[in-house]
This record gives structure tokens, sequence and C-alpha cells, in this order.
């Protein structure tokens, strides 16, 4: 009886064996698992980043095409930067209020200023500027983020010069290079490029 209940049981050494194997595999399953849910959660916040941007140059295309006079008489471009573009437009407001809006690239993100006109005759205070980040995460480095073309934007050959005399454009593109993100050390980007006329300011409507 006795020799049969030892040879039925388990060493110590044999316990360990179990336990040390048990132990690997849950570490494997939650690292696999770990694996799998992390990178699902990057490769969302990318799709998200790129259809913020998408997003955010539609309202922007919008907001230039209907680009006018400013509620002061201010020219409907206002400044045509490398990285920085002013311009008064009336897209989005629930009355005629124009407003002076301004995009700027700093560091990896591109953000919105708005001014609303005020006092009697209208002017825009700059200092009341409300600026909030519109798309967060871009890496365009040294590349300009606007580029600005004469009537002949239709080929889209050569953008016009800094600095830019903002009485010939005609037409405007932004592009953004989004951070892909798919994994935390991923530097590698995604462009998102719109364009857009300046209907105000059209002079060859047979193009």
């Amino acid at each position: 009886m006795e020799n049969n209940f030892k040879q039925k049981g388990f060493t110590l050494v044999e316990t360990i064996i179990v336990i040390a194997v048990f132990t690997i595999l849950i570490f494997l399953v939650s690292a696999m698992l770990n694996s799998i849910f992390v990178d699902s959660n990057q490769q969302l916040m990318s799709l998200s980043s790129i259809d913020q941007a998408r997003s955010a140059l539609v309202t922007f295309t919008n907001e230039v095409r209907n680009a006018t006079t400013g509620s002061d008489g201010s020219y409907a471009l206002g400044q045509a930067g490398d990285n920085q573009i002013v311009f008064y437009t009336n897209y989005g407001t629930s009355t005629s209020t124009v407003e002076r809006i301004r995009y700027y690239v700093s560091g990896n993100n591109l953000y919105k200023g708005v001014v609303l006109p005020t006092g009697s005759p209208l002017s825009y205070n700059l200092s009341s500027e409300v600026v909030r980040p519109v798309v967060v995460g871009i890496s365009n480095g040294s590349t300009p983020a606007f580029y600005y073309y004469d009537g002949n934007y239709a080929c889209l050959t050569n953008a016009l010069a800094q600095p830019v005399n903002i009485n010939q454009v005609r037409f405007i593109k932004i592009s953004l290079a989004v951070l892909n993100q798919i994994t935390p050390n991923d530097a590698s980007t995604f462009p998102v490029t719109a364009g857009v006329a300046i209907r105000s300011v059209k002079d060859n409507l047979g193009n």
C-alpha cells in the first residue's frame, strides 16, 4: 500500500517544474494579448489622427473658399506665410459676421485662431484671439504647410515664392505630414493635402 501511494504522487522537483512551465505559459499568453491590444490601440490612434487631419482640412478649404473682405475693410487674405495664413471669412457663422481666421504650425501641431470683430466701427482686437489645436501630431519639419498660386494654378506647377504678394494669390494648398504612430516609436508620416480657390478674388472663372 505504501509503495502504490508513492508512485501516484508528485515529487517536489516535478511540482516545481509544473509550476515553472505554467508560469511561463501565463507570461507568454499575457505578453501576446498585451501586444495585440497595444498594436490595435496604436492603429486606432493612427487612423484617428489621419481622420482628424482630413476633417480639419475640409473645414479649412470651406473657410478659404468663402474668404471675403473683413468687417474693417481688410483684404480677404491677410497673410500668406509658409507656416501661417490669415484670412477673413463668414463660413460657419450664424450671422453675416466676418471672422479673422489664423492657421499656423507650431511644433507638431496645427492651430487655429479666431478673432471676432467688435466695436463701432468694427475692428479686430488681436488680443482677443481664441486659439485651439485642430490637428495634433504632424511632422512637416522644414517643409511648408501652405502653398500659394496665382491665376495659373490649374496645373499647380510652381508655387509663388516667399514673400508672397497676397494680391496675386488665387489658389491655396495645405499639406500636412501626419504622424502614423502605429507604434510608440514610429516616425513615419501619412500625407494629407487639400487645395482651394478663393471665390471672391477668382478671376479665371472659365477654369
